[in-house]
């Protein structure tokens, strides 16, 4: 098995430095080493190209339903009282592992072109074209129509959906996707809090569950991305002033002192202080975007510092096992969006070190299949594991396009 980047690294420097003691008049020439870290790095991508293919053949095989749908099961072995299809959330999950694995530089990425166009029709089985109870269309948690009896919106399970529409038209210049964003953040607007008396007035609701009154950190952030990213491709004002409003809600209300998240608020004013990994992710590339679109560098500023109290409270404190996978998933691709701008490799190595880590702790050779805990593997987790590596084999100017 190949070493990790960071321990690669660290070899290599103290080699360079016993060698220069000993002989410095033949010491490595500057561009000689970025030429080696060069390779190096060429090494690690092919690799985790090489385990994304492998996840997702898996994914494939155990996962996916054989009846022409393109849908998937929610996790296997399957339970008694499974559904026959998975919810929307891990569908979308394993839909963004496949474009994912598409983006993948040159014929590496042309291979699952096939796969994804069967995932994006799938995908539609969820859209429910007679809208929620805002009375607007969008994804209900469980299929429609044929497929089945459709479920209550939720308000980031449709924000996923966006933010890899708006990462298609990036790279694709997919402009029926980009429509479909456009829809998926009138959804999301349309959730906004509008009741000035309820506690912490404002904030997307997590849902249109009528057991919910949630306003969370995952309903607001995602939104306010979304929002971003479609002001940066179509330039109306509207996208930029609803983010902005996301945003601020969220920093009022859900972000610590020390400038990580908590999970939500109720309409009881109570936080639920939980603090999950990709609550702390996307804050990072709403700054990183805000920086883009605006050129204040204090939005800058704001990402490194939360990237930097998540990096202490979740690797230097050793918390990162103890989050989902399809969280932490959707945590290092917004630490790369910042790297992309920042340059460095911190969070790169961290996130290749948790990569390694996956690949050798939690995955069943003779299957395929990615286990974190007892019991069924969901499809949530496979997909996670999917788009890590698959990212991971991304050339680092590609980061510009993640969420």
């Amino acid at each position: 098995m190949k070493s990790t980047l960071a321990a690669t690294v660290a070899i290599a420097a103290t080699s360079a430095l016993l060698f220069t003691a000993a002989a410095p008049a033949h010491a490595v020439a500057p561009e000689q080493s970025a030429r080696s870290a060069d390779r190096a790095q060429a090494g690690n991508r092919h690799e985790n190209s090489l385990r994304a293919h492998a996840s997702f053949l898996a994914m494939q095989e155990h996962f996916a339903v054989a009846d022409g749908s393109g849908l998937y099961r929610e996790q296997i072995p399957v339970q008694p009282g499974d559904r026959q299809y998975s919810f929307e959330w891990p569908f979308s999950q394993a839909h963004i592992a496949i474009a994912d694995l598409a983006n993948q530089p040159g014929s590496s990425g042309r291979r699952y072109d096939a796969a994804l166009v069967t995932a994006a029709a799938a995908q539609e089985h969820y859209w429910d074209a007679d809208g929620g109870t805002t009375g607007l269309p969008g994804y209900a948690s469980y299929p429609v129509g044929e497929f089945g009896e459709g479920g209550d919106y939720f308000y980031d399970d449709n924000e996923w959906v966006g933010l890899l529409d708006v990462q298609r038209y990036l790279t694709d210049r997919d402009e029926a996707a980009l429509a479909r964003a456009e829809e998926i953040f009138a959804l999301v607007v349309s959730g906004w809090d509008t009741d000035p008396s309820h506690p912490n007035p404002g904030g997307v609701f997590w849902t249109q569950a009528p057991w919910s009154n949630d306003r969370n950190t995952v309903s607001n952030m995602p939104g306010a991305q979304l929002g971003l990213r479609l002001y940066q491709i179509t330039g109306e004002q509207s996208y930029l002033d609803w983010s902005l409003r996301m945003y601020d809600w969220t920093n009022e209300n859900l972000q610590r002192p020390d400038g990580l998240y908590s999970d939500h608020v109720d309409l009881a004013g109570t936080i639920e202080p939980t603090v999950w990994s990709y609550n702390q992710g996307v804050p990072v590339g709403v700054n990183v975007l805000l920086y883009e679109v605006t050129g204040e560098q204090r939005y800058l500023d704001e990402a490194s510092r939360i990237a930097e109290a998540a990096y202490r409270y979740y690797i230097d404190e050793g918390r990162l096992d103890d989050q989902p996978a399809f969280f932490n998933s959707i945590f290092f691709k917004n630490l790369l969006l910042l790297e992309s701008v920042t340059g460095g490799s911190t969070y790169r190595d961290a996130m290749q070190q948790y990569a390694d880590d996956v690949w050798t702790e939690h995955r069943d050779p003779s299957t395929g299949i990615f286990s974190f805990d007892e019991g069924p593997t969901e499809l949530l987790e496979q997909a996670a594991a999917t788009q890590i590596f698959a990212v991971l084999a991304w050339t680092p100017p590609q980061w510009r396009d993640l969420y």
